[in-house]
């Protein structure tokens, strides 16, 4: 596998574009073509592609050539299209193979394009500038349609579909699985009291101080509904995820948000819910989600302003309950 050297300037804009083919001579016609413009990729054959895409940092666009030795081009793409993490990238493939039938093969596994050799220079530059901008842009409208537009964190569709991951993400390592609920105690008051443009102000700045904590690929902070936040930790203890939960809780206080009309506190307060589960067969991640919840409803019912949690692992229930300090 083979890097470009010197050509990485404000990577935040420059696209990251992967050339697979086996010869050198075309590698390095595509690598000169296209490094002024993008953060360029190489690789030799098809093994050495699909090890790259499984990368944390992925391309943004790959340029393929179909007939190699081993795992040749169609496979490739094949592959990449039927693994959720590789789908969107775009394949355009190269090849001298011009006939119908390899045209329709090439369609058939999902490519994005072709560019039959020799390559023109031209075409190719516009054929890669066109379908970057064409995914930016839905990666863009995706991103609008997964952001909650009051707080800026994700909403409750992106948690779902990320959620759905994580649970299959930690039953495939065998791994811990924790979910937290928060809550702003007595939110409706709040807006009764000072009225909803500084309740919107409250959610936002609660959402920003609960988004701040989790730092981890795979850690997720979402609006889950009205004044409810969720919290994904995957492979991450209950203790962890408890100990979180304070911390964030604690922040929260420490905002000092006047909330006259509590009636735990006078200044804006969290309660939260957590659950910890190893996922398996015999569970849903529906479960996980109503062991967090049942968690949250006996915070209230305990008097708010604290944590109280549940382990639930091979049939085995551990349940606490920690109030938070000095909410008073």
């Amino acid at each position: 596998m083979y890097s470009s050297q010197g050509y990485i300037q404000n990577t935040m804009h420059r696209g990251r574009v992967l050339i697979v083919d086996d010869d050198p001579l075309n590698l390095n016609i595509l690598h000169h073509i296209l490094r002024d413009d993008y953060d360029v990729f190489m690789a030799n054959n098809g093994k050495q592609a699909l090890s790259f895409c499984k990368k944390e940092e992925k391309p943004d666009l790959i340029l393929l050539d179909v007939v190699m030795p081993g795992v040749n081009g169609l496979d490739v793409c094949k592959y990449l299209k039927s693994n959720e993490t590789t789908a969107d990238i775009p394949v355009i493939f190269i090849t001298s193979q011009n006939t119908v039938e390899q045209e329709n093969l090439c369609w058939i596994v999902g490519c994005t394009d072709f560019i039959p050799k020799p390559v023109n220079h031209l075409t190719l530059k516009h054929r890669v500038r066109t379908h970057l901008m064409m995914k930016r842009q839905a990666e863009l409208l995706k991103k609008y349609a997964w952001v909650d537009g009051l707080t800026g964190v994700c909403n409750r569709r992106y948690f779902d579909d990320h959620f759905k991951k994580e649970w299959r993400r930690c039953m495939r390592s065998v791994a811990p699985l924790s979910l937290i609920m928060f809550d702003i105690d007595y939110f409706k008051s709040y807006n009764d009291t000072y009225g909803h443009l500084k309740g919107d102000t409250c959610l936002c700045r609660v959402a920003e101080t609960i988004a701040r904590r989790p730092q981890r690929a795979g850690d997720l902070t979402a609006r889950y509904g009205g004044e409810e936040f969720a919290v994904i930790l995957p492979e991450t203890s209950l203790q962890g995820a408890v100990f979180l939960a304070q911390a964030i809780g604690e922040e929260v206080q420490a905002l000092n948000i006047s909330h006259s009309s509590s009636a735990v506190s006078k200044k804006v307060t969290l309660s939260a819910g957590v659950a910890t589960v190893i996922p398996d067969k015999s569970a849903q991640p529906a479960h996980l989600i109503q062991y967090a919840d049942a968690q949250l409803y006996r915070a209230k019912r305990n008097g708010r302003a604290q944590v109280c949690s549940a382990l639930n692992e091979r049939n085995f229930v551990y349940i606490n309950s920690i109030p938070f300090t000095n909410h008073f």
